[in-house]
């Protein structure tokens, strides 16, 4: 029936009255970083919503945000709830990391602690913790032990980022075939879509922000879904039977907002190391920070297999020759990829045949750990599981075992397969299903893997992996992993990665932690094309791309034919005591410095985009009085990372102090590196 017209604007004004006393929030609690920078506020609406905002200098970050969740097996977290108590304390710790991109972290923040009830129902209660450092906050959500919620079955969880002002995103799509191994798009922050974590972002008055997760335990990951008015929204990785199913009580992962004036800032922020828990193996010094060589890029040349056959990489003969000449150039390492069982056939849809014990014919697995022993070298093993994780699991025990027998003190893990493919069997000879490589089921299993791997002194760099989270300082033997394009893309990718790879995954990946990009491919070609880079950017990558284990990527005979170069592979150190970004833009460039932790010597790498540039690097990193031998890798004067001229390099080397200034010219797709030799 047609209402009267005066009914209709009564009826009108009363739902906008109903509405502003729904959309009505008081704040109930804040808290600030230590140097009073930025500012979070905690709001209650009249329905009992929460919500959060943060401003940094007075002016707003993320604006109102909700906060909650949707459960499978029973009511959301959304609406009805109210402040039960808070609390509030503050921290400045320093704290020491057995390996890493610096020795010693400061974690300084003040915490809030606020507790929420629902006012009718089950009196269900909810925590949500907030952390504020300096260089961004972090928060997580606690649900405590209570009569009325022994399991929790998460349908989604409803975190929002509002982000406040315009800004532009670099960001990789979330829910893909390839997992993580996409380039980098940069877009106004209005076209994302829905993006896996970090995502970065640089607001239109240059503040820098990363969202992205830490300590992420037996939980789904987190990506990001566009919303309004630049929301993002936090969209769970699917699972079964729920997204996440916990038993009470239990912690989530925190929401990390790590901020910086300038992109160098973010590199330079702990905030993801800091929200991770405190080393939980004890001593782990046999956990060796090195690099290695291996039988990998012929692989990907198409000049060996993994199978078995006249072309097989993995035979006694050509890792001899590997180990041979790791002992010569003093690599610590030899991975061996293709040397068990099950790789002939269709691996990739078949991975259960893999047998993680047993070594092909022709590889002699006893003997050549003995072999590499004998010259100062050890073996890395590969553990390729083609995503049957439950077949894997089953045996890793006595996997690792027998390579605790052998010296192997490192195992490379692999979860080759489409996204969504996990196969997951509960019971042996039970149905398979299939889960996804960042969901609730792979972020148990990584550290079932971790932790049994430790049990033998092993340690872990995983490829295809779940996202990084900072739980190395927890687990130390997770010392690396994959989870971005990698170099094999040079190879065979269509396209290769283009010049703007590098200073992309500075500012967006890396900042989750270390990643395996396997550089140092001083023959600039992958299987029938060019690969955009100079020599001198390869080598740059060493110092640019941090991991406690670094690969020389190419074959040994290309090395031999550049042997100036490979001098800085050799001598460049993998464990740091301090880490500086001295320049860099999202995608743009880049330069990073770096102190090594067993010497006195400080590393420099510099890498650009598709654009020659010319920086400058004063160096006053360099301890004051001292003298420093500058070893300079640089590009040659008509140096073209984009063209025959790539191969152009200069060695040379100067006196240098830190009241010097350093200036780099870097060619297209170029770069340089220094090695700082300090004079005693």
């Amino acid at each position: 029936m047609r209402m009267p017209a005066v009914s209709s604007r009564f009826t009108l004004a009363l739902i906008a009255c109903a509405a502003a006393g729904a959309a009505h929030a008081a704040t109930v609690a804040e808290v600030a970083s230590p140097d009073g920078r930025i500012r979070v506020e905690l709001d209650v609406s009249g329905e009992g919503r929460l919500a959060y905002r943060i401003a940094r200098d007075g002016k707003p970050l993320i604006g109102d945000s909700r906060l909650g969740f949707l459960l499978r097996n029973g009511r959301q977290f959304l609406r009805g709830l109210e402040l039960q108590a808070q609390a509030s304390r503050s921290v400045d710790d320093t704290w020491e990391q057995p390996w890493g991109e610096r020795r010693f972290v400061r974690d300084h923040y003040n915490e809030l602690r606020v507790q929420f009830a629902e006012r009718d129902h089950d009196h269900r209660r909810l925590d949500v913790v907030f952390r504020v450092f300096d260089d961004g906050v972090g928060f997580r959500y606690e649900f405590p032990k209570q009569p009325a919620l022994d399991e929790v079955q998460i349908a989604e969880e409803l975190t929002e980022f509002a982000i406040a002002r315009p800004a532009t995103a670099w960001w990789l799509p979330a829910y893909e075939w390839n997992r993580e191994e996409y380039l980098y798009q940069r877009t106004p922050l209005a076209e994302v879509g829905t993006a896996q974590t970090p995502l970065t972002l640089r607001t239109d008055d240059g503040t820098h922000v990363t969202l992205h997760e830490a300590a992420l335990v037996d939980y789904a990951g987190m990506n990001l879904m566009k919303g309004d008015g630049g929301v993002l929204r936090a969209s769970l990785t699917p699972g079964s039977p729920a997204k996440v199913v916990r038993r009470v009580p239990f912690d989530t992962p925190w929401r990390t907002i790590q901020i910086a004036d300038r992109a160098g800032g973010l590199v330079e922020s702990n905030l993801i190391l800091n929200l991770n828990e405190p080393n939980k193996l004890g001593d782990v010094s046999w956990c060796k920070p090195s690099k290695y060589v291996g039988v990998w890029w012929s692989m990907h040349l198409d000049q060996q297999t993994w199978g078995t056959g006249p072309k097989h990489g993995a035979t006694t003969a050509n890792v001899r020759r590997y180990i041979d000449f790791a002992a010569k150039y003093g690599f610590r390492g030899v991975l061996v990829e293709g040397w068990n069982t099950g790789w002939d056939g269709d691996w990739f849809a078949n991975g259960w045949q893999f047998d993680f014990r047993r070594p092909t014919p022709d590889y002699d697995l006893p003997g050549l750990a003995a072999y590499a022993k004998a010259k100062g070298v050890h073996l890395i093993g590969h553990h390729e599981t083609a995503c049957a994780v439950s077949h894997y699991e089953r045996q890793m025990d006595e996997a690792f075992a027998l390579f605790e027998k052998l010296g192997i003190e490192t195992v490379k893990t692999g979860y080759v397969c489409d996204a969504g493919q996990i196969e997951r069997q509960d019971v042996e000879g039970g149905p398979v299903i299939r889960e996804w490589h960042e969901g609730q089921f792979m972020s148990e299993h990584h550290l079932r893997v971790v932790l049994a791997a430790a049990k033998h002194h092993i340690a872990i760099d995983a490829h295809e992996p779940i996202k990084d989270t900072g739980l190395r300082r927890t687990y130390p033997n997770w010392v690396s992993r994959e989870g971005a394009r990698g170099q094999e893309y040079n190879a065979w990718g269509r396209p290769p990665n283009p010049p703007e790879h590098e200073p992309n995954l500075v500012f967006t990946r890396m900042l989750a932690g270390p990643m395996d990009y396997t550089p140092g491919v001083l023959s600039l070609e992958g299987r029938g094309q060019p690969i955009g880079s100079t020599l001198a950017r390869q080598l740059a990558d060493y110092v640019v791309l941090y991991s406690p284990v670094h690969m020389a990527a190419d074959l040994p005979e290309h090395y031999a034919r550049h042997m100036a170069a490979f001098r800085f592979i050799r001598d460049v150190p993998v464990d740091w005591q301090e880490t500086h970004a001295v320049n860099g833009e999202v995608g743009d460039y880049v330069t990073l410095v770096r102190k090594d932790r067993n010497s006195q010597d400080w590393y420099l790498g510099s890498v650009t985009d598709e654009n020659a540039r010319t920086l400058e690097v004063p160096l006053d990193f360099l301890d004051a009085g001292k003298r420093y031998e500058a070893q300079i890798y640089r590009d040659g004067d008509d140096a073209d990372g984009l063209t025959e001229k790539r191969f152009s390099f200069v060695r040379e080397t100067r006196e240098v102090t830190s009241t010097d200034t350093l200036t780099l010219t870097l060619a297209r797709a170029g770069g340089a590196a220094v090695r700082f030799v300090a004079r005693h």
